[in-house]
């Protein structure tokens, strides 16, 4: 989003302009947590800017607050709007990463990803409904006080408090914190894929925790929807079946953690993501629809 910013014969727009772009990164993180979607939190962002650019800004006292509301209200409208379309829908989407290389940090997704907001964690949220997501994201996230988040959500604080416990407890039970330490996640994903590369199966189920998840969007478990298998020896059953992909397999940072990127002759098979707690694999999240994996610029891996 750059036509805000650009020079113009009116100096007050231009302040303005500079204003908001110095709130941008927290709008995007906040964007972010609600939506899952890359596209949908450029969207918001982009009509954020819209409407405080029709708006008297001297009415505005905290600028910081009135974008942060705006933001959340959108970002609610559109979960709203989302959860209308697949209420006959029992699939669970999995969000859109943040991917890197190893030891490539971009200053604007480290902005993006502050707090650890893992893939699977993302994943998590995708489940809460629409008033649950923004309690918890906005007071847990971000230290936004519940009377303020209750006025979006036309709820009482009280109400709103415990929107925000149940979501925690949802977050904390399915959505463990990942090991802090990124060399140890990497030992375990490495792991993970010679286990796989040799057919080892015992050596897979070492690698992961007794309750793994793995959930994929189809592609790499040949299904038209989201597959969710559970338990270490049937995910470990299920990685065998792709061990061929493991020299393929990039170093990655996914949403910050230790991940991979598979691409195989110059085309991308999947986007796989880690979440390694004391030195076991909990979560596989895997993006391997070729329309998804075409929407990202995975020329960073390019030789």
């Amino acid at each position: 989003m750059k036509e805000h910013t650009e020079h113009t014969e009116h100096p007050e727009r231009d302040e303005l302009a500079g204003r908001f772009e110095e709130h941008r990164p927290h709008l995007r993180a906040v964007a972010y947590r609600m939506l899952g979607s890359m596209s949908e939190t450029d969207d918001v962002i982009q009509e954020a800017w819209l409407r405080l650019s029709t708006q008297d800004a001297t009415t505005i006292e905290n600028l910081g607050g009135w974008l942060t509301t705006v933001v959340a209200r959108l970002c609610l409208n559109g979960l709203r709007s989302r959860a209308h379309r697949r209420e006959d829908s029992l699939d669970i989407r999995i969000p859109d990463p943040v991917i890197s290389r190893e030891h490539v940090i971009d200053p604007e997704q480290e902005v993006l990803l502050a707090d650890s907001v893992g893939l699977a964690l993302l994943v998590v949220l995708e489940s809460l409904s629409p008033a649950e997501r923004l309690s918890f994201v906005l007071h847990d996230m971000f230290a936004v006080p519940f009377d303020e988040i209750a006025t979006m959500i036309d709820k009482t604080p009280a109400a709103t408090r415990q929107l925000a416990s149940r979501a925690r407890r949802r977050v904390q039970g399915r959505a463990p914190a990942p090991d802090p330490d990124l060399t140890r996640q990497r030992e375990v994903v490495n792991a993970f894929f010679a286990a796989a590369r040799d057919g080892d199966f015992e050596a897979l189920v070492s690698v992961l925790h007794p309750d793994v998840v793995l959930r994929s969007d189809g592609g790499v478990v040949r299904a038209r929807h989201t597959v969710v298998l559970d338990g270490a020896r049937t995910v470990a059953g299920q990685a065998i079946t792709f061990g061929s992909l493991s020299p393929f397999a990039l170093p990655a940072l996914i949403n910050g953690a230790a991940g991979v990127v598979v691409i195989a002759n110059g085309r991308p098979l999947s986007i796989m993501a880690f979440t390694v707690v004391d030195g076991l694999t909990v979560a596989i999240d895997v993006i391997a629809d070729p329309e998804r994996l075409a929407e990202f610029d995975l020329t960073m891996f390019d030789a």
